[in-house]
């Protein structure tokens, strides 16, 4: 489905996929994340995310790097339905699901023309191989100020509470 077609599971697809915004002139931005109960945030994030760039790919924790990163309980949602929820909205234009708990290597790949993180990041606060990734590549990097009040741990622990 054109859905389906906008997610990747190997690094060589997705590269494949830059390579040919390239080839067409389109710049192209990139986060990353676990994006594990989608809510209003997030959207918000994802477009701002979007507008620094022609196009925009989402690098999104696979279920193992969720646990490893979150907990056992985590993620609430499988990767295949968190990736086709991320691949619906129109301003995702492709993800790629990386299966470690950090993206340098995806990132180096990748080469991205611009960089999007959460407000509660700043510079010095990257993991030091994603910065060295992003450094290497040219990357204009960029922090997105969050929806307060919003996110995944949020949602799960006030459904916990009822």
């Amino acid at each position: 489905s054109e859905i389906e077609s906008k997610i990747f599971r190997t690094l060589e697809d997705a590269v494949a996929w830059r390579e040919k915004m390239r080839k067409n002139g389109k710049t192209v931005s990139l986060t990353n994340g676990c994006f594990d109960i989608l809510h209003r945030g997030h959207a918000e994030y994802l477009m701002s995310a979007r507008a620094l760039g022609d196009s925009l790919i989402v690098l999104m924790n696979s279920d193992a790097s969720v646990r490893a990163l979150k907990g056992p309980t985590r993620p609430v949602n499988t990767e295949d339905n968190r990736a086709f929820l991320l691949a619906c909205l129109s301003f995702v234009d492709a993800v790629l699901i990386f299966d470690s708990q950090r993206c340098d290597r995806e990132i180096a790949a990748l080469r991205p023309d611009a960089y999007a993180k959460g407000g509660d990041y700043t510079i010095e606060k990257l993991d030091k191989d994603e910065r060295a990734a992003l450094l290497a590549s040219g990357t204009k990097i960029s922090f997105i100020p969050f929806v307060d009040g919003l996110s995944s741990s949020s949602i799960i622990a006030k459904s916990n509470s009822k």
